[in-house]
């Protein structure tokens, strides 16, 4: 049973995680049974190399990262939140968000599983080589949704609809399971092809974005 962590890191994801491991009455401190570093993707090797090596765990938040990063510590494990954050919010932004746990043994696979529960996530096994495929999944599902919701409302702005009006449209798209409607849905090509022309009047750099993502939802 876990009882100390050293959070190393108090970005958005590192101050999420240790204020809710104080809400769980887990110790936070430099001498601990776990580090955890919440630190940027490109300052984890030199962290991790900057630690002492002993009997206690070592481990990053990074999705993208693989566990060679925590060289030359042998006792190591990776905990990915999928979960975007944001410093306005706190703890609670951790609940009911998956998280991708890698270790090279049941032991540290355990204490993966253990400390995503502590954090209330829900932890899944995911392998060191299968990271970059995995990351680029979270990043489309994240990352790309903002670029989605910026140029719709570029095209919104352009026509003199209120951009806002698209949230709601977006948060009953996600509330219904993702289900098509449309009219690539319905079929209706003619629609489609006044999509394209009205695009390239206005904004002829968003029709090749337009084109590719039209024919992958078909």
């Amino acid at each position: 049973m876990v009882e100390s962590v050293n959070v190393i890191g108090r970005g958005r994801v590192g101050s999420a995680i240790a204020a809710r491991l104080e809400e769980r009455n887990l110790l936070v401190e430099r001498d601990a049974e776990v580090t955890l570093l919440c630190v940027p993707d490109t300052a984890i090797r030199d962290v991790a190399q900057g630690q002492s090596p002993g009997p206690g765990w070592i481990g990053h938040v990074s999705g993208a990262t693989p566990l060679s990063a925590l060289d030359p510590h042998t006792r190591r494990f990776s905990l990915h939140p999928l979960q975007t954050f944001t410093r306005a919010r706190g703890p609670e932004q951790l609940d009911g968000a998956w998280a991708a746990v890698t270790a090279e043994s049941d032991e540290g696979r355990a204490l993966g599983f253990e400390l995503a529960e502590v954090l209330g996530l829900r932890p899944f096994e995911l392998a060191d080589e299968a990271r970059p495929l995995y990351h680029a999944g979270a990043a489309i599902a994240s990352n790309y949704l903002v670029t989605l919701h910026r140029v719709a409302s570029e095209l919104f702005a352009a026509a003199g609809a209120p951009p806002e009006a698209l949230e709601p449209l977006m948060r009953r798209t996600i509330e219904n399971g993702f289900e098509l409607t449309g009219p690539i849905e319905r079929g209706d090509w003619e629609t489609v092809e006044a999509h394209r022309t009205a695009i390239r009047e206005v904004r002829p750099d968003l029709e090749p974005l337009y084109d590719i993502l039209a024919e992958a939802t078909r």
